[in-house]
């Protein structure tokens, strides 16, 4: 048996996030398009007296070290699903931010699922690791995916899309996180008494990804839950401004913030754009980076 096994796996922007209304069971559907993003996490597992897990790296504090993190919940489910002592020490090295709106979270759940199948070699279908993905949370399945992808149902059901070239980004890193659920319970309360659509993706995006059109694309993207993510975290509106000012085609809040997310025409205004937003004082720090990256792989 392998002694030790190190998955790589990367953040996420949604480029497109329409909401439908509250579903009975709580949730809400989603047409939800991800981009992989080449930031990443990295999650180490080894064998260990029994399941534990240790995180380092920027905001490691606010990661849940029990048996809530996404990690060590992946970590169970397979090992109950085939009959496995679950006795590993999970590693994750930090570098999405925590409570971002970018998936880390889920990333790691993906991550040491796919670590866990290759340390105790299970080999598990695609379907089945999926199919557990989905279980833990909405955004593992792509997770495990990367590339770009559209997410259906709560976002869990994933249809692949084209990529037809390389996008600049930038994130910019709010001085406190922001809780998924109460974004969502905002957007709620913001449109109590109004007929919401049911979600769809927008053609317009789909094209300018396909063609790998920076321009196009800016055009065309949309959050649904930006306006409940300001509404709980007014101040993300500077740092949006601020962006837009120094030359972002597009500036939008990051899934449920509060990372913001700002796309470039190209490398070099990527960098003036980072430099903007350093200076402008309205972020905690600032990410260059590119999409579309690949899922969650071995090292």
């Amino acid at each position: 048996m392998t002694e030790t096994v190190t998955v790589r796996v990367p953040a996420k922007v949604n480029v497109q996030l329409a909401v439908g209304g509250a579903r009975p069971d709580g949730f809400h559907d989603l047409a939800n398009v991800f981009l992989a993003v080449g930031l990443y996490d990295e999650v180490t597992v080894t064998p260990a007296e029994e399941l534990r897990v240790t995180c380092a790296g920027p905001d490691a504090g606010q990661v849940p070290l029990d048996r809530t993190n996404l990690a060590a919940r992946a970590a169970l489910e397979l090992a109950r699903r085939y009959g496995i002592d679950p006795a590993v020490h999970l590693h994750i090295a930090k570098d999405i931010p925590v409570a971002g709106g970018m998936a880390g979270g889920s990333a790691d759940g993906a991550g040491a699922l796919l670590a866990c199948d290759t340390l105790w070699g299970t080999n598990v279908s695609r379907d089945e690791l999926l199919d557990i993905c989905a279980e833990l949370g909405s955004d593992v399945p792509f997770s495990l995916v990367g590339g770009a992808a559209l997410g259906t149902g709560r976002g869990e059901r994933l249809r692949v899309l084209e990529v037809g070239g390389t996008f600049h980004w930038v994130f910019a890193m709010a001085g406190r996180g922001l809780s998924t659920p109460a974004v969502f319970r905002e957007f709620d309360r913001m449109n109590e008494g109004v007929r919401i659509p049911e979600p769809v993706a927008s053609q317009e995006l789909l094209d300018a990804l396909a063609k790998g059109d920076a321009g196009a694309l800016a055009r065309a993207v949309s959050n649904d839950l930006q306006p409940a993510a300001l509404s709980l975290f007014p101040e993300l509106a500077d740092t949006l401004a601020a962006g837009r000012a120094a030359g972002a085609l597009a500036a939008l809040v990051s899934g449920s913030g509060p990372t913001t997310a700002f796309l470039a025409a190209d490398a070099e205004s990527a960098r003036t754009v980072a430099e903007a937003l350093l200076a402008s004082g309205t972020c905690r720090s600032v990410r260059v980076t590119e999409s579309p990256a690949p899922g969650a792989n071995v090292l």
